[in-house]
């Protein structure tokens, strides 16, 4: 398992420099090439989405060329690794969410720290969750799913875009406090995960709202309810899993930017301004909105110290249900 560093390991990570006149003089003109957006998943799901809606708009601030790469595979993993170990000149940059703080806690070996290799750089979104069935399903309530993996016990299956997702973690959670027996299908991304939802193929998914809701209004698949502990205002009429007899139950979805760590901390700090800056841009932030995500922003160290709280919040939930993942 990979060792935690401290919490002052973490916050300097945010702002760490090798030379501040030569970061300065780099940032000056920064960038003067393509800039690269490593997603750790296939294209069509909620990272990419986040990844390209604020891609685009960094490229007309830029001036350069934003390019989404898709690195799927192993949890997120296998875009980490290439990532940490990049050029730290800030033209490749993650878009990496719960997976940074829980890998370490599901695979038995890691080529990447998520503290020590990366600069965190800044929060772009959180989101719900959304539980959907297809529309086959038996299940039109929380309960109603509950009663049918009592009746279904070894059969019911949950997919998601990931081991160490939140997709993951929302059905292991839920398997715990509804007291239900569900086997995992992980998938290589939300798109594949979806596409054998609607068909049936598996019986539930807990996935981030910006990929699947417009499945649901579409009348593609059965909305069951949110994952947080409060409604949703863009879908007001869909209960919580909390609400519909699972109490206590609240997950949400997190995206943010990082580099590689020994990236010059004015190139940090110009890409952090800039992706504020695209967050809150009317088209961003109206777009984020409508699927039902909440762009966030921050500074590095808000960022830093939101990594630590969400290792220090998953690492004893996933050893107590001894959620182990092979590399």
């Amino acid at each position: 398992m990979l060792n935690r560093r401290n919490f002052v390991g973490l916050t300097a990570a945010a702002v760490a420099a090798p030379s501040i006149l030569t970061s300065r003089a780099l940032a000056a003109d920064w960038p003067v090439k393509p800039v690269r957006i490593v997603v750790p998943f296939t294209p069509g799901g909620s990272t990419d989405i986040t990844a390209r809606l604020v891609g685009n708009r960094l490229q007309e601030v830029w001036g350069q060329s934003v390019v989404i790469e898709n690195k799927p595979g192993a949890g997120g993993n296998i875009a980490a690794d290439m990532v940490a170990h990049s050029d730290a000149d800030g033209y490749t940059i993650f878009i990496a969410g719960p997976g940074m703080a829980t890998n370490q806690f599901l695979y038995p070996s890691l080529t990447y720290d998520s503290v020590a290799d990366f600069a965190p750089v800044t929060m772009l979104i959180t989101q719900p969750n959304l539980m959907c069935v297809p529309n086959s399903s038996p299940a039109k309530s929380v309960q109603e799913f509950i009663a049918y993996c009592n009746a279904n016990r070894g059969k019911v299956t949950y997919a998601s875009s990931g081991n160490g997702t939140t997709l993951h973690l929302s059905g292991e959670l839920f398997k715990r406090l509804a007291k239900v027996e569900m086997t995992h299908i992980p998938y290589r991304g939300g798109a594949p995960a979806i596409n054998d939802l609607i068909p049936g193929r598996v019986d539930v998914i807990f996935d981030n709202m910006p990929s699947i809701l417009q499945h649901a209004r579409g009348g593609q698949v059965r909305a069951l309810a949110v994952t947080t502990k409060e409604r949703v205002s863009v879908v007001p009429e869909i209960p919580t899993i909390a609400e519909s007899g699972v109490p206590g139950f609240d997950v949400f979805s997190w995206f943010g930017f990082f580099v590689p760590i020994k990236t010059p901390p004015d190139v940090v700090a110009k890409i952090n301004a800039d992706t504020n800056a695209a967050l809150v841009h009317p088209a961003v932030k109206t777009r984020f909105e409508e699927l039902g995500a909440n762009p966030k922003g921050s500074t590095r160290a808000e960022l830093a110290r939101f990594l630590k709280s969400e290792i220090d919040k998953w690492g004893p939930v996933i050893q107590e249900a001894r959620i182990r993942v092979e590399n």
